[in-house]
């Protein structure tokens, strides 16, 4: 599709998603993505915002989530220059829309959690020596419902998965632990298989020495576990022990390290639109399309 079509398609149907115009002009994502930020005709806005991801395929680990295919596709919207207001309002309505999924989400981790572990035999155990914390989209409000393949199974989920971390105490039963990962295992497989929900559930139960040794933040693991217990939020279990975690992570200088690594994540990211936005950059900065399409868009948990 010529360029002329392309601004035409946003004057009579835009506002429009990236992954909308695609879908009318089946052009691949770069070139796509490559002429809406560059053509003058066109309007712009991004919704949402940026935060730190690590990836192992990005020198120094740290790049910007969403990738700019994902913030391309699904939170950018494009719409033909000159139309006034109705870009911001649909802007408005998409980031309306992306918070709704979020709060859905939340709202399905915390039901499925306090359902799972009312119903244990080691409830009491739980509650006041385990600490259920929630990451990923959506702890920073941006979920979404792309569909995409779960890894193990292959099967299709609804998008953003839920990242959950449970920290127990040092003490908590090995019994009690064994009861609380198959129940958590259990029901991961049946929000993975049910149609009417079709949810990753990620996971992962540790105890406090494991997140001491990882407050090192000397590895790839152990920067990620340190990333995702700082953004994470309080989901269900012991707030005694999630304000703990905070702590550690505050006293170790875990933030300004993190803080480091998101300048260092911004930077590569602006330098790497940059070079992709010009005519042919992909060939000069073939470095920089793992942030245009990264290996992986999600990330172990550790």
């Amino acid at each position: 599709m010529s360029e002329a079509a392309i601004t035409e398609v946003l004057r009579g149907d835009g506002p429009l998603t990236g992954a909308e115009l695609q879908e009318l002009t089946d052009m691949e994502p770069l070139a796509l993505w490559r002429f809406c930020v560059s053509d003058a005709r066109i309007e712009m806005r991004i919704v949402g915002h940026r935060y730190l991801r690590l990836d192992r395929a990005v020198d120094g680990y740290a790049r910007l989530s969403p990738s700019i295919r994902r913030e391309f596709l699904t939170y950018t919207l494009f719409d033909r220059a000159g139309i006034p207001d109705r870009l911001d309002v649909r802007a408005q309505g998409l980031a309306a829309e992306i918070k709704r999924i979020s709060e859905a989400k939340r709202r399905l981790a915390t039901q499925t959690i306090s359902t799972l572990v009312e119903g244990l035999p080691v409830r009491d155990e739980v509650i006041a020596k385990a600490c259920f914390i929630l990451g990923g989209d959506i702890a920073y409000d941006m979920a979404h419902r792309v569909p995409r393949p779960e890894h193990s199974t292959g099967k299709l989920v609804r998008g953003s998965d839920l990242d959950l971390v449970v920290v127990t105490e040092n003490s908590f039963e090995p019994e009690a632990r064994t009861i609380l990962d198959d129940a958590i295992y259990h029901k991961k497989h049946l929000l993975l298989i049910s149609p009417s929900y079709r949810e990753e559930l990620d996971y992962l139960i540790k105890d406090m020495a494991t997140v001491n040794v990882q407050l090192a933040f000397d590895t790839f693991e152990h920067m990620v576990a340190c990333k995702i217990l700082d953004e994470g939020e309080y989901l269900y279990g012991s707030p005694e022990l999630f304000r703990s975690i905070k702590d550690s992570l505050r006293k170790q200088g875990i933030l300004e390290k993190l803080e480091s690594l998101g300048r260092q994540a911004t930077a590569n990211r602006a330098q790497a639109e940059r070079i992709l936005r010009e005519p042919g950059g992909e060939e000069r900065g073939s470095s920089y399309l793992n942030l245009f399409y990264p290996s992986d868009e999600s990330e172990e948990i550790y």
